[in-house]
C-alpha cells in the first residue's frame, strides 16, 4: 500500500464502482453524527436502509464511502445538506467538488483532458480517448496502488466517462458528447465559498482551475459573478487588476446552513 497522500492516489476501485450519487445522498441522509464513521457504515451494512440490490453492492457502497469521505470533518456540510433535504440536483455538483478533493482521477481527468477537449470543440468522446489519457497520469504525480492490467485500464476509462455522464458533464452511452451544463446558483455560491477559502484571494478564486470541474472558463465565472451581483447575491467589483468580492457567508460550511434555512 502506498504511503502517498490520498489526493495523489489513482484508485481503480472507486472509479470502477462509479459516482454513487443516489446511494451517497441516501447514506448521508440517514447519517447519525452521534456515531462514528465506522459505526454509521456498520449500521448501513446491517440494515441496508438504502435498499441495495445485493450484499455485494451494499459492501461496495460502504467501502467507497469509507475511502471517499470524511463526514466528521471536511465533508460535514455535504452530509448536513443531504440530511436536511437539499434538492439532489443542487447537491450533486457539491458532491463532485467534495469527491475531487482527494479523488485524483476524477479531478485530473476533468480539469486537464476533458476541459481541453471541451475547449477544442471535440464532438465525440470514446473509452479509447480516456484510455490514452490514463497512459500519462504518472507524469502528473498520480500513484497507483498496484499495476493495472489492460482490462482494468479499460474498466477505469469506461468508469471515468460514466462518472462524467452521471454528473451531467457528458451525455450518451458508448460515444459520448458534451452536455449543456449549468451550475445552479446555490451550488455555484457554495463552490465559490470553498474555492475562495482554498485560494485565499478573490482574483485567485476567479481564475482557479477547479471551475473546470464544471466546464467553466474564467469568462463564464466572471459572467456568473456579474449576474449574481445584479441580483444582490454577492458583491463583485473590478477596477483594473483590483478585484473586490464579498460573499454571503464566511465559509462554505456557513453558507450550507443558509442553503437549507
Amino acid at each position: 500500500m502506498t504511503s502517498e497522500p490520498r489526493a495523489q492516489v489513482a484508485s481503480s476501485f472507486t472509479i470502477i464502482k462509479g459516482a454513487m450519487i443516489e446511494e451517497t445522498y441516501a447514506v448521508f441522509g440517514a447519517w447519525d453524527f452521534s456515531l462514528s464513521k465506522r459505526e454509521n457504515l456498520d449500521r448501513l451494512r446491517t440494515k441496508n436502509y438504502i435498499g441495495a440490490s445485493s450484499a455485494t453492492w451494499l459492501r461496495d457502497v460502504a467501502k467507497v464511502m469509507n475511502r471517499r469521505f470524511q463526514p466528521e470533518e471536511r465533508d460535514r456540510p455535504l452530509v448536513m445538506l443531504a440530511k436536511r433535504g437539499l434538492d439532489i440536483e443542487e447537491w450533486k455538483p457539491l458532491l463532485l467538488w467534495h469527491i475531487t478533493r482527494d479523488e485524483f482521477l476524477v479531478r485530473d481527468f476533468v480539469e486537464t483532458w476533458l476541459f481541453k477537449a471541451y475547449e477544442d470543440g471535440m464532438y465525440r468522446i470514446t473509452s479509447l480517448d480516456a484510455e490514452r489519457y490514463l497512459t500519462c497520469i504518472h507524469s502528473r504525480g498520480a500513484v497507483t496502488e498496484h499495476a493495472w492490467s489492460d482490462q482494468t485500464t479499460k474498466r477505469v476509462a469506461a468508469g471515468l466517462l460514466k462518472i462524467c455522464t452521471d454528473f451531467g458533464l457528458l451525455r450518451g452511452s458508448s460515444d459520448r458528447q458534451f452536455a449543456s451544463y449549468h451550475l445552479p446558483d446555490q451550488s455555484f455560491l457554495y463552490v465559490l465559498h470553498a474555492i475562495r477559502a482554498e485560494t485565499g484571494s478573490p482574483a485567485k478564486a476567479i481564475t482557479s482551475r477547479d471551475w473546470r470541474l464544471y466546464l467553466m472558463r474564467q469568462s463564464d465565472v466572471e459572467r456568473e459573478l456579474l449576474r449574481l451581483h445584479q441580483f444582490r447575491k454577492l458583491n463583485y467589483e473590478v477596477a483594473g487588476s483590483l478585484v473586490e468580492l464579498s460573499l454571503p457567508s464566511k465559509s462554505a460550511a456557513e453558507y450550507a446552513e443558509v442553503m437549507v434555512a
